[in-house]
C-alpha cells in the first residue's frame, strides 16, 4: 500500500503508470487527464451530485472493485478532496470533536478494507507547508488532511512519501527522521527518484 502527498503539478497521479496490472482509479479532484488513453487504467470520476452520498458510494464501489478480478490495483486520487467531502456530510453534529472522530473512524475503516483486500493500493493527497521554523525544513511538510485522520488511514500503509521537485527532478522523501510524516516499510530507501517508486523485485503491496 502506497500513499504519496505533494503539491499540485508534482506528478502524483502519473505515478499510477508504474504499478503493474489493471487499475481502477477513483478521481475526487478531476486530475486524471494525465491518464487519458492509458488502456490499463479505468477511471471513475466523482461529480458534485455525488457529494451528499459520497461515503456510501465510495464504500460500494470499493467493495465491487475488490471483488472484480479485472483489477489488481485500486487508486484513490485525491484523498484530501475525499476528506473534505466526507467532513461536509458529517458536520451536522454540534460537537466539532465528534465530527472529526467520525471522520477518523470512517477513514480507518476504509484503510482496513483496502488492506484486507489483497490488492495493490495507491492513494494521493495534497500537501500542507507549515513554514520553516529553524535552519532546515525538518517537519515542515505534511499531507493536507486532519492529522488524526491521516494517521488512522495511513497506519495500514507500507509506504508514505512526499513528492517534490528539485532541480527539475521529481523526488520522493521516505525518511521519517526528517519529520515530514513519511515511512518506508518495504525496503531501506529513504530518498528516491519518483520514477523509481516501484521496485519490480519487491513483492509487497
Amino acid at each position: 500500500m502506497y500513499f504519496i502527498y505533494g503539491d499540485g503539478g508534482t506528478g502524483k497521479t502519473s505515478l499510477v503508470k508504474q504499478f503493474v496490472g489493471h487499475k481502477l482509479l477513483f478521481s475526487f479532484d478531476l486530475s486524471s487527464d494525465v491518464l487519458i488513453g492509458d488502456k490499463n487504467v479505468d477511471v471513475v470520476i466523482f461529480e458534485q451530485q455525488d457529494a451528499a452520498n459520497i461515503q456510501g458510494i465510495v464504500e460500494q464501489m470499493i467493495v465491487r472493485a475488490i471483488a472484480n478480478p479485472k483489477y489488481q490495483v485500486i487508486v484513490l486520487d485525491n484523498v484530501t478532496a475525499l476528506q473534505n467531502l466526507v467532513l461536509a456530510n458529517i458536520n451536522d453534529s454540534k460537537d466539532n470533536r465528534q465530527n472529526y472522530q467520525a471522520l477518523q473512524l470512517w477513514f480507518r475503516a476504509l484503510g482496513t478494507t483496502l488492506k484486507e483486500s489483497g490488492k495493490t493500493v495507491y492513494s494521493t493527497a495534497h500537501q500542507l507547508d507549515n513554514g520553516t521554523a529553524g535552519l532546515n525544513n525538518d517537519g515542515r511538510f505534511m499531507a493536507d488532511m486532519n492529522e488524526k485522520t491521516f494517521n488512522a488511514y495511513t497506519s495500514m500503509f507500507d509506504l508514505v512519501g512526499r513528492i517534490y521537485l528539485k532541480d527539475g527532478v521529481r523526488m520522493i522523501d521516505l525518511n521519517p527522521e526528517l519529520g515530514n510524516h513519511t515511512k518506508n516499510r518495504l525496503d531501506t530507501r529513504k530518498l528516491i527518484k519518483a520514477d523509481e517508486l516501484i521496485k519490480s523485485e519487491k513483492g509487497e503491496k
